[in-house]
């Protein structure tokens, strides 16, 4: 039996998905989390063979859901869901140690074949969206301005955009104010902003982030 955890902050897409995946004698949704904390606590508590977390969920967004969750289980097998199919989501679930990667427009049967392969400890990226990593990979130049991002940058940038200043962030990442400087410095140049709201706006655009 697969045991799944389902973390997404719309209870219509936790019912639809429940109801799909319950159609298969061989999984079971054990939990439904609507937030990115509930995830970590449920996932602590139940320790599912799959947890299929939504990247955009208001608070805690999916990719800090899913680094917190992999720093204290490494065993984690994680399906992330997005809204969006452009290579910026899949690279950083994936960096973020993800094994699956699916796309809210896949077809419905594709959500079970995906927890399935997740579940057997192998990767799953949604077809389409293998094929727009591969090519990213191969027009290098043509990545998205927030692909260039380095890890720590992309972790100071979210945080930025979700609107924590530098002093938390500096806190909550153990590093100096002036390194987060620097980071905000860099971050600015790369992505060709001037202040943190048009940070905000460039993570909501990509669906980092919910308005």
């Amino acid at each position: 039996m697969i045991r799944v955890l389902l973390a997404d902050d719309h209870a219509v897409v936790r019912t639809g998905f429940r109801l799909l995946l319950q159609t298969q004698s061989d999984v079971s949704v054990v939990g439904e989390a609507a937030s990115g904390e509930a995830a970590c606590q449920l996932y602590t508590e139940l320790v599912p063979d799959v947890l299929v977390l939504d990247l955009a969920m208001p608070g805690m967004g999916g990719l800090e859901t899913l680094k917190r969750i992999r720093a204290k289980h490494a065993q984690a097998r994680v399906l992330a869901l997005s809204a969006h199919d452009d290579p910026v989501h899949a690279r950083r679930a994936l960096q973020e140690g993800a094994l699956g990667f699916l796309s809210k427009r896949s077809a419905p049967e594709t959500l079970l074949e995906a927890v399935t392969i997740v579940a057997a400890g192998r990767r799953f990226i949604d077809a389409s969206l293998a094929q727009k990593l591969a090519l990213a990979e191969v027009e290098g130049a043509g990545k998205s301005p927030v692909e260039r991002l380095s890890e720590r940058e992309f972790d100071v940038f979210m945080r930025l955009a979700q609107g924590a200043t530098v002093q938390k962030i500096a806190e909550d990442l153990k590093i100096s104010a002036s390194t987060v400087g620097t980071h905000l410095y860099n971050i600015k140049q790369k992505l060709h902003v001037v202040n943190q709201s048009e940070l905000t706006l460039i993570a909501i655009r990509h669906g980092l982030i919910q308005a």
